[in-house]
Formats: C-alpha cells, sequence, structure tokens
C-alpha cells in the first residue's frame, strides 16, 4: 500500500513539474531568407578598342582665281571602308556616364566627278585617314550604355584633277584639315570587361582654298573645296578596372 501511494505521488509531482520544463525551453529563433543580390554593371574606367565600318565624304568644288573661268563646278561623294581604335576613359554617376576618347582611323575614301566649269576634266578627292577628339554625355540602363559626343576632327586629304581619260593634270599634295563632329552611340556590356557597339558621327569640315599645281610644273589652278563626311562604325571595346559591383 505504502509502494502504491509513492508511485502515485511521484507520478503527480512529475505532471507539474513538466509544464515549467516545457516553458524554460527557448523558442526556434525566425531566419529571414537573405535577399536577392542584382549586378549592376560598373562603366567607370579607362578602356581600348578596335572600330570599323564606312564612310561618305561629301565634297564641294569651285573654281576660283587665279582661274579665268570661275564658279561651281559640282560635287562628288568620296566613299569606302574604314578601320581604326579607340581609347578613352568614362565616369559614371548613377546612371549618368560622362567620358573622353580619341580616336583613329585609316580610310579608304575615294570619288570625282566631271567639272561643270572645265567639262574636259574630272575632279578628285580622296580621304585616307581620320580622327576624333571628343567629350561623351550617356545614360546607362545597366549593362547598355546609350550616347552622345561632340568634339574635334581632322582629315587627311589628296585632291587631283584629271583628264576624262585618267591621266593626272593637277594635284595639291597631301593636306590635313581640321573640323567638328558630333555624333551617338549605343553600347552594350556583354562580359565584365568587353563591349560592343555601333556609333554614327558627322564631321563638318572647314571649307579651304587650294593652288593646284600641273603636273610636270607649269600651270596652276584654284579650287575651294567644301568636305562633310558621315561615318558610321561598329567597335568592340575593352575595359580596365573590376567586374560589375553588386547592390541589395
Amino acid at each position: 500500500m505504502k509502494k502504491v501511494l509513492l508511485v502515485t505521488a511521484s507520478l503527480i509531482a512529475l505532471g507539474a513539474t513538466a509544464p515549467a520544463v516545457a516553458a524554460d525551453l527557448a523558442a526556434r529563433p525566425y531566419t529571414k531568407a537573405p535577399p536577392m543580390v542584382a549586378a549592376v554593371y560598373d562603366w567607370t574606367g579607362f578602356y581600348i578598342g578596335a572600330n570599323g565600318g564606312w564612310g561618305s565624304s561629301r565634297n564641294s568644288w569651285d573654281s576660283v582665281a587665279p582661274n579665268v573661268l570661275v564658279g561651281p563646278e559640282g560635287s562628288h561623294d568620296a566613299t569606302g571602308g574604314t578601320v581604326g581604335g579607340q581609347i578613352g576613359y568614362r565616369w559614371q554617376a548613377g546612371t549618368w556616364v560622362f567620358g573622353v576618347e580619341a580616336q583613329g582611323n585609316w580610310a579608304d575614301f575615294s570619288g570625282s566627278n566631271v567639272s561643270q566649269v572645265f567639262p574636259g576634266f574630272r575632279n578628285h578627292t580622296t580621304v585616307d585617314a581620320f580622327g576624333l577628339f571628343t567629350g561623351q554625355v550617356g545614360y546607362a540602363v545597366n549593362n547598355v550604355l546609350l550616347y552622345v559626343k561632340g568634339g574635334a576632327a581632322v582629315t587627311s586629304n589628296s585632291y587631283r584633277i584629271n583628264t576624262l581619260a585618267g591621266v593626272p593634270a593637277f594635284t595639291t599634295g597631301d593636306d590635313t584639315r581640321w573640323g567638328g563632329t558630333v555624333g551617338v552611340g549605343l553600347e552594350y556590356a556583354f562580359a565584365p570587361n568587353w563591349s560592343v557597339g555601333v556609333e554614327y558621327n558627322h564631321l563638318f569640315m572647314q571649307d579651304r582654298t587650294y593652288t593646284f599645281t600641273a603636273i610636270g610644273g607649269g600651270a596652276l589652278s584654284g579650287e575651294r573645296i567644301g568636305q562633310d563626311v558621315d561615318l558610321v562604325t561598329a567597335r568592340l571595346n575593352y575595359k580596365f578596372g573590376g567586374p560589375a559591383v553588386s547592390r541589395y
């Protein structure tokens, strides 16, 4: 009988203490899932690249003194391919991107027209190189950059007056002229340090007056030549510096 009472008392005591032990257990902490990380491309840094494409130079000729006959001689487009390279630096502030760039290209633009003042001759223009020195302002949507640019331009040219049979009659030799340029471009970064793009530029070159010398010496010819150039190029750039940055 005593054993039964002892066992009963022990069970009652154990039942009374069980809720207290459960209450003393710490609640399992709640862990919030980590937020997703979005990679954001950073356009800041030095870059170097190559470009290639097509160009067209519009050249308007006017006969001037010492020619006896003066007046407009007509225009022609000197067209062809181009290849070259560029180097620059960009820095990004929020979604705005600012930059400076120098570009140099070889070119093979050539064209001619029959003179409207001297119909026995053909005026010929060749553009064999050009350079651009520009500033840029762009708007970035992550790894896509749309930008405008503007600055100075320089072209390397040669001018000839040939007979209709193609025999050179007068020449100026090589000539370098300066002007301005405006353009627009779209660039896509497909890797942390690599991007491809397409760009259009228009060059406003100053009118120049030239004295042509006859092949073999002797006679002279005067010509005032105006020039504009349109360029469309594809570009590949490598940017120095770290990969894209990340933010929450």
